[in-house]
């Protein structure tokens, strides 16, 4: 559900959880600001006492990693006090549906039903909907899905719709709503703050405060970041935020939803391109060698029942054309079987996984593209130690950094590292011009301002020039070279590769005409469109300059503000098809008003639907004579899920159905207050000796990482400008004044930090920004440490704080848990 940042104006109540955006997004405080002005609620929950807490109008501490026990406590108090909005829960959410009889959750093993020893992970069976009747889709000449049986299109054995058991009522035991109310029982004000380490009048206030949000006409928007994503259970921090927001009636309206703030200018551009291993562009699924070995099976497996999902034969075909071009062809199902597929040991090919294979020896060469692992990967003594197996590294980038001089690590011996290494320059962001995505997905056209430095080149450039090579060495000769020598690559203007060119294949074009697409709704699965990511479809379709990108979507700089609400639907583009709010049906209720009118977004004047904001959901369709006819409103308002529900209750996470509390990986106090599992049953890589588990006997302080306004990432950049290192010039580390006095050490001391995987030194920053926290019973420390530092660098050096981080991570999204493990701490 992320939104944009104008949005966040719109608000009744913001809560920061997750994120210290005034420092770390400060151009997200503008209007977080204007929200205040209007009258609206902040509150922030962190470890730690942040400039954003500074500004807000609550505080509440929060022991690091223990997020899902705050928020269910909040679904709990929601239910209890009957905060839920009532309306929007029964008509917009799967709480209505039935549950199969056989689901359980078992409170003394912290195991859902369906969990496989052997397998260790959950057949989701159990988790699923009871079926009360079954439909197929309408492949006639006429009917909704005849595209099915058209020429081109693969075939494939089309779906059933089933038609779940429901419980209007909310009463019968198995439905959603009653198995989320008993779940959440045990998480009461009282445990949650035995487990969180919070004052228990202070958390509920915050609950209180946010809660009231649940009214019909009110907004609360939550504001997170890497501190809620980074632990072995991150997706499920994340999915228990829109849960909180559903039952509120917060996701689809304006001054609602999720939002996730990103660290980078193109974090969000780089997870809708598929950098992941599972994913493809558009968060298609990538093939795997059992669940899709061919397009037929893919199709079978990938593509939804109902809601618009249903299209995705047609977004996978187009993406095969533009991958393979005119190779790809119905007979030989678009060059399906020259993609590489993930094999059943997929994990492996993960950003942990791949340095357990170069520690093995069976992975033999890497290329760091941007990214900077030996300094920023969990465990990283562990990672440069792995890269010595390497045969070849290739890193290109701006500045020389920590993993293109991995053997000049304090702990290196180069003279026995036979790694041979290449450096390649890249150019920095005003060296070159494309397009650039922001938080809230608006796609900017980014212009060129100077030309690049010495033999710096841009991306597109170095990506050109090795792809050149490759296909060349594989003309010679080579293993399976068609997926290469097939591969579309034709992105050139002027004999010169363009990024004009690729923004026309990511747009999407007619095969016939190479006429642009106006929007993914003209996308067809049968060979005749061409598009490299569905979700884009419509950034830069305006044919008549398809050279000026100032004169596509992207380049589009109006200030007009329907409604007054932050929209700007003339100020450049935002994917999907220049929607400002996902899933804005929910904006109104299932008669199409307003919640609040003074806030709308889309709307049924009794004849059509007027609005604000593109629809995310259909407003009309084509009679028999071919004209428009509205569509009536209905109850659809989640249309990319196949009920056209938001799950309160889900199959699609593979760790959960309802998100459960696990302490972090190194927990200081050895027992879950809410289960008796310590960890969740599918942590990732917790077993790999590299890890090196602590315990809270030699290391009791939670430790956590995060980032400073003056510096950014790994600091390769900032630590190069003497401006930023003046500002900032030294890495520290957070201690409260009780350890502080508890370890004799005293303000801007040099500090020693180690656990069993690492040791560094940093300086001592001793501040109450920090307190004790009281956990069941006893005392816990936090501490807090930048991580910008490294040995890289001509002007602040320093050492690499993620030597301490443990290498594990989440089974849904493989990030480690960087924001809580265990460490101790002594005067140096």
């Amino acid at each position: 559900m992320t939104g944009h940042w104008c949005d966040f104006q719109n608000a009744d109540v913001i809560l920061t959880c997750g994120s210290n955006n005034l420092e770390n997004h400060p151009i997200s405080s503008h209007w977080t600001h204007r929200a205040q002005d209007r009258g609206a609620k902040w509150i922030v929950v962190d470890p730690r006492f942040t400039r954003t807490a500074q500004m807000a109008d609550l505080y509440c501490p929060i022991r690091s990693g223990t997020d899902i026990a705050f928020y269910g406590g909040m679904i709990n108090y929601i239910i209890e006090n009957d905060l839920w909005q009532h309306d929007y829960v029964l008509d917009y959410t799967n709480a209505s549906y039935l549950i199969d009889p056989a689901y359980r959750f078992d409170v003394e093993t912290g195991l859902f039903s369906g969990w496989n020893e052997a397998k260790g992970k959950y057949e989701t069976t159990t988790w699923g909907y009871q079926v009360d009747s079954t439909s197929s889709w309408d492949t006639s000449e006429k009917g909704e899905f005849s595209w099915v049986s058209q020429d081109g299109v693969p075939a494939f054995d089309t779906p059933k719709v089933k038609h779940a058991k429901t419980d209007p009522t909310l009463q019968d035991p198995n439905c959603v709503f009653q198995l989320m109310k008993k779940h959440y029982e045990r998480y009461t004000i009282e445990k949650v703050c035995s487990v969180c380490g919070m004052d228990e009048a202070t958390l509920e206030e915050v609950y209180s405060i946010f809660c009231s949000t649940g009214a019909p006409d009110k907004a609360g928007t939550i504001l997170y970041a890497l501190g809620q994503t980074q632990h072995h259970y991150g997706a499920q921090n994340t999915r228990i935020m829109a849960m909180i927001q559903m039952l509120l009636g917060n996701a689809g309206v304006a001054g609602g939803g999720l939002n996730a703030l990103r660290g980078e200018p193109n974090v969000q551009g780089a997870t809708d391109m598929g950098m992941t291993v599972f994913d493809a562009p558009g968060y298609l699924k990538w093939p795997h060698v059992t669940a899709s070995p061919d397009l037929k099976t893919w199709c079978e497996h990938e593509t939804y029942a109902a809601g618009y999902y249903t299209n995705k034969p047609k977004f996978m075909v187009s993406f095969l054309k533009e991958f393979f071009g005119e190779r790809a062809t119905a007979d030989n199902d678009y060059g399906y079987d020259w993609l590489p597929k993930i094999p059943e040991n997929g994990d492996d090919f993960t950003t942990m996984g791949t340095f357990h294979r170069m520690d093995e020896g069976t992975m033999k060469g890497y290329f760091a593209w941007g990214q900077n692992p030996v300094h920023s990967d969990p465990n990283a003594k562990f990672s440069r130690n792995a890269m010595c197996k390497l045969d070849w590294l290739v890193v290109a980038d701006w500045f020389e950094t920590e993993t293109a001089t991995f053997w000049k690590a304090p702990d290196m011996d180069a003279s026995k590292i036979d790694t041979e290494c290449y450096f390649l320059p890249a150019a920095l962001i005003f060296e070159k011009s494309g397009t650039i995505l922001n938080s809230g997905r608006w796609m900017q056209q980014r212009y060129k301002a100077v030309e690049p430095l010495g033999d710096a080149k841009p991306d597109y450039e170095i990506a050109d020039l090795l792809h050149a090579a490759i296909v060349e060495a594989y003309r010679a000769g080579g293993v399976r070279p068609e997926p290469i020598l097939n591969a579309k690559w034709d992105y050139y203007i002027d004999g010169k590769i363009d990024p004009r060119a690729v923004d026309w294949a990511l747009n999407g074009y007619d095969v016939r005409t190479g006429k642009l697409l106006k929007n993914f709704g003209e996308l067809k699965a049968d060979g005749s469109t061409s598009n490299a990511i569905w979700i884009y479809s419509g950034f830069y379709n305006n044919d008549g300059a398809k050279l000026d990108p100032s004169a596509q979507p992207t380049g589009r700089r109006g200030h007009e503000d329907p409604g007054n609400l932050g929209l700007y639907p003339n100020w450049t583009f935002s994917w999907p098809a220049n929607r400002r709010v996902l899933y804005n049906r929910a904006s109104a209720d299932a008669q199409g008003r307003p919640w609040n009118p003074e806030r709308a977004l889309v709307w049924w004047d009794g004849e059509k639907w007027q609005h604000n904001d593109v629809p995310d959901f259909g407003i009309e369709k084509k009679d028999g004579e071919g004209n428009a006819v509205p569509i009536p409103p209905n109850t659809t308002a989640f249309i990319m899920k196949w009920e056209g529900k938001g799950n309160l209750m889900t199959t699609g996470m593979k760790d959960a159905p309802f998100p459960e509390f696990y302490e972090p990986f190194e927990t200081p106090i050895g027992v879950n207050q809410l289960n008796k599992r310590e960890n969740s049953p599918m942590i990732k890589f917790a077993d790999h000796p590299s890890v090196k588990r602590g315990d809270k006997e030699r290391y009791p302080i939670v430790a956590t990482t995060y980032s400073i306004t003056e510096h950014w990432q790994s600091g390769t950049q900032t630590r190069s400008i003497p401006a930023l290192n003046e500002a900032a010039p030294r890495q520290f580390i957070e201690i409260s004044t009780e350890l502080a006095a508890e370890k004799g050490i005293a303000n801007g001391d040099a500090v020693r930090v180690f656990n069993n995987r690492g040791s560094v030194k940093l300086n001592a920053m001793v501040t109450r920004r920090l307190r004790p926290l009281t956990v069941n019973g006893q005392t816990v420390h936090q501490v807090g440490m930048v991580h910008h530092w490294g040995w890289a660098g001509m002007f602040s050096t320093g050492d690499v704080v993620n030597d301490l981080t443990p290498n594990v991570g989440d089974p849904n999204s493989y990030i480690p848990e960087y924001k809580a493990f265990l460490v101790d701490v002594e005067k140096a």
